[in-house]
């Protein structure tokens, strides 16, 4: 395996849709204005969060079950700031939808500006052929609020090129998460 690089970044979203909207460079605040970047790096493409989150609530102390996750667990909030509480956490997705070509497998990682405050971006690997808006996880591990900004950079994805072409892609698999819009809650 490879890393890819920003030619190859570019080249495949211009060509092949595999990211859009795509940005072919690094955003970042002019002026007097602050924004975490976002767009592409030397090795890698750093996403945006939409201002769609669904903030984790436990008012019905519930009990959190991947298997039977309750959709009123959660809070729905339409902002250009997330307040995430204390040792809690919220969804989102990215502004970018992804098509992940099959010799591809992409990893995210989060943003040092988030992970310096203790937010930390939880995803799991973009599989072979896997396409859809990306769903997020942010975690507040500080005993304080913490703001997540929409429209700005959140995490970076780092795309993985293979020796081989896999045998079973996610779409050969019918992946349940295949073609996600919107913020997607666990499925069993």
């Amino acid at each position: 395996m490879s890393i890819k690089s920003d030619r190859w970044i570019r080249r495949m979203a211009q060509d092949h849709g595999m990211i859009e909207p795509f940005e072919a460079g690094q955003v970042r605040a002019s002026g007097d204005s602050r924004m975490v970047s976002y767009g592409t790096s030397s090795y890698g493409y750093d996403v945006r969060c939409s201002s769609e989150f669904k903030i984790f609530t436990n008012i019905n102390s519930a009990v959190v079950d991947p298997k039977a996750f309750d959709e009123s667990s959660f809070v729905d909030v339409e902002a250009d700031v997330c307040i995430i509480p204390p040792n809690s956490f919220a969804l989102a997705r990215t502004v970018e939808y992804f098509r992940i070509p099959r010799e591809v497998l992409t990893v995210c990682l989060g943003k040092s500006t988030y992970a310096r405050c203790g937010i930390i971006v939880n995803v799991t690997p973009l599989e072979p052929e896997w396409e859809g808006h990306v769903t997020l996880e942010f975690s507040n591990t500080t005993p304080l609020p913490a703001k997540i900004y929409a429209n700005e950079g959140v995490a970076q994805m780092l795309f993985f090129g293979a020796d081989d072409v896999c045998e079973v892609s996610y779409r050969d698999r019918a992946g349940k998460y295949m073609g996600q819009q919107g913020v997607t809650l666990p499925k069993a």
